[in-house]
């Protein structure tokens, strides 16, 4: 589990194809303090497995389920991605709960300067909209991040100046996809009030 608090942005490194997929080789540093094989990792949201580490990188493995459902396989040598470690019971819970379970994959429709921060506006599937509420959390490519207003099948959310230079939000813009993991809680809720 994870709480959309980004650590550092990696930068793909290495990618090659496997039969089961895809496999990268992130460059990265404060990520790596105390990492191991077979822990998860958050890469723009999705959660995956360290298949091995040193300390400049990690490699991961991207099985053809991940590539469908996510932005990753979209991604080129050079690309800087969102890293955040699990989540350890010791932590505060800074942003909210995610599970790096990616469940679609929205468009940045357009990205207005707010100040020294931005308004963005993202499109996705419709049928994700009911999880999105006003003042709601949401996951944009790992990123916790507060719903201001819902229409449609479009959600607007405010960016502050931290988030726009520690994140990949900062350098995505007008047409860029972002993987999206809507709040655990309101997919709970209904799935009890359907039983």
């Amino acid at each position: 589990m994870f709480t959309g608090i980004i650590e550092e942005l990696g930068t793909l490194r290495e990618e090659n194809t496997t039969s089961t997929g895809k496999q990268f080789m992130i460059s990265a540093r404060k990520v790596l303090d105390g990492l191991t094989t077979g822990e998860s990792i958050s890469v723009n949201g999705v959660c995956l497995t360290v298949v091995h580490c040193d300390k400049k990188s990690l490699c991961l493995d991207l099985v053809h389920e991940t590539l469908d459902k996510s932005n990753l396989g979209g991604l080129k040598i050079g690309a800087q991605m969102n890293l955040e470690r699990a989540l350890k019971l010791s932590t505060r819970l800074g942003g909210h709960i995610l599970q790096g379970h990616v469940e679609t994959v929205g468009v940045i429709l357009e990205k207005e300067k707010d100040g020294e921060g931005a308004i963005i506006t993202v499109s996705l599937d419709k049928k994700w909209m009911k999880y999105c509420v006003p003042k709601g959390s949401i996951a944009l490519d790992g990123i916790s991040l507060t719903i201001a207003s819902t229409s449609e099948n479009i959600i607007k959310v405010a960016l502050i100046p931290h988030t726009l230079e520690q994140t990949t939000l900062g350098i995505k813009d007008k047409s860029a996809t972002l993987n999206i993991e809507t709040d655990i809680i309101g997919k709970y809720i209904e799935s009890l009030l359907h039983r």
